[in-house]
């Protein structure tokens, strides 16, 4: 099989790699690459840093590799290829009554990609993560193709899971789907006005699905104002999907300024009535409201932009809110601000989330306030004793990352015996040192 060598950039682009760059299209394919030519595999290269880059190495392309082998509409057991988007099976799934039982905020993540970077979705206060509805998965290993589960394998499966596509290539994985009401969406939306009030709805909230918006640029009184949405799956009339536009061209640096960024702000909190409203929408428009405008990533012209997202204790709320003080001090922050409650629920030893509340914010990296703001946002975090989410990570330092994941020593051993050439490691493994048991 023939490569071709590709220059792709994370999410943000912010970090840019070239690597030769395989395509199988068989399983048959996979397997033989994966002992020729070992590396890393790539998916819907949604992760934002340098998660997903291998620069100067090898890279396998996993799109190809996106059918589905099995469904059981009785039980909602599904097996799928590693390639399969979230975004495709959602579609597919949604009218048969099944979902994936976690969705990440884009559809067009991988099936691979969500074991790998464990994602989380706008249930995970009472569905936990992605890898947590995993029931099986064949993962090839630098040493051999292996199939592991919670009760099979169980060392490998929670290495993999959370781990960064460090044990080897996820071809297929067997998921316990989650059953819905119908194919659409009932959104109850209203006015947060602060900060405390978006604390005391999250905590209070019994839908199945929650998440809340916060204006990063609103200060004093109105600190963590937003939108709160709650949703649950329901049955009738499907609404048209919004028809998906694309940015065509890198945005000026005034398209995000401060002045431009709190106007929208302020117009978009104001959007939803003061009594707040129910409204119904696709499937797709309520858990992927960005894929409708692709290369959204754009409109933060040529130097892209970083995202920081953490996870403190429920006991560390106040720290949270400092932080986002210092956010919206420093006017860097874009529309792009997300609240969320999270369960308990994790795959991995190296999964992110953890029961608190977490915090993401995009930053352009143009901005000249944005790498001070990140380092100090990533210290407040680590004295908060919260943790950094790896798939959005540009910035950190290993240190702080290693000692976030108490789980990591453990981990990195397990990885060096299924991978102890290291032919599995991505630049972001080796910016952050992750290889180091210490």
């Amino acid at each position: 099989m023939r490569s071709k060598p590709i220059t792709y950039t994370g999410w943000g682009r912010v970090a840019i790699a070239t690597s030769d760059v395989y395509r199988p299209e068989r399983q048959t394919a996979l397997a033989a690459l994966v002992a020729d030519r070992p590396g890393p595999a790539l998916g819907g290269l949604r992760s934002y840093g340098d998660a997903c880059l291998n620069d100067e190495g090898t890279a396998i392309d996993m799109t190809r590799l996106d059918r589905v082998q099995s469904f059981d509409p009785e039980t909602g057991r599904i097996t799928v290829e590693g390639g399969v988007r979230l975004g495709d099976l959602s579609r597919w799934l949604a009218p048969r009554g099944w979902l994936p039982a976690v969705m990440p905020g884009t559809g067009f993540a991988t099936v691979g990609g969500a074991i790998a970077n464990d994602v989380h979705g706008k249930n995970h206060h009472n569905a936990g993560s992605f890898g947590q509805h995993v029931l099986e998965m064949d993962v090839i290993t630098p040493k051999g193709a292996k199939t592991t589960g919670p009760d099979k394998l169980p060392e490998l499966f929670k290495a993999t899971v959370g781990g960064m596509g460090q044990t080897g290539v996820i071809a297929r994985a067997t998921l316990q789907l989650k059953a819905v009401k119908g194919d659409v969406m009932m959104v109850t939306e209203r006015r947060v006005a602060n900060w405390d009030e978006h604390i005391a709805l999250l905590d209070a909230s019994q839908a199945t699905y929650t998440v809340g918006w916060i204006d990063a640029t609103a200060t004093g009184a109105s600190l963590g104002r937003g939108i709160l949405e709650e949703a649950e799956t329901g049955a009738g009339l499907v609404p048209p999907a919004k028809k998906a536009r694309r940015v065509p061209f890198d945005a000026p640096g005034f398209a995000l300024s401060p002045p431009v960024v709190r106007l929208f702000n302020a117009t978009y909190w104001r959007r939803v009535p003061a009594r707040g409203r129910t409204v119904v929408k696709p499937i797709t428009d309520f858990f992927f409201p960005l894929d409708k405008i692709h290369d959204w990533n754009r409109l933060y012209g040529k130097d892209g932009f970083h995202q920081f997202q953490c996870v403190v204790p429920l006991s560390e709320a106040d720290a949270l809110r400092e932080m986002l003080e210092k956010i919206a001090k420093a006017g860097s922050a874009s529309p792009l601000a997300v609240l969320k409650r999270m369960g308990p629920g994790r795959g991995g030893m190296m999964s992110f989330p953890m029961e608190g509340y977490t915090l993401a914010v995009d930053m352009p990296a143009a901005a000249a306030p944005t790498p001070g703001v990140m380092g100090e946002l990533m210290a407040m975090t680590r004295m908060a004793n919260g943790r950094i989410y790896l798939a959005k990570d540009a910035l950190s330092d290993g240190e702080f990352i290693r000692a976030m994941y108490p789980d990591h020593a453990k981990w990195a051993r397990i990885i060096a015996k299924h991978d102890p050439d290291g032919v599995m490691q991505t630049d972001l493994i080796r910016r952050l040192g992750l290889r180091s048991f210490s």
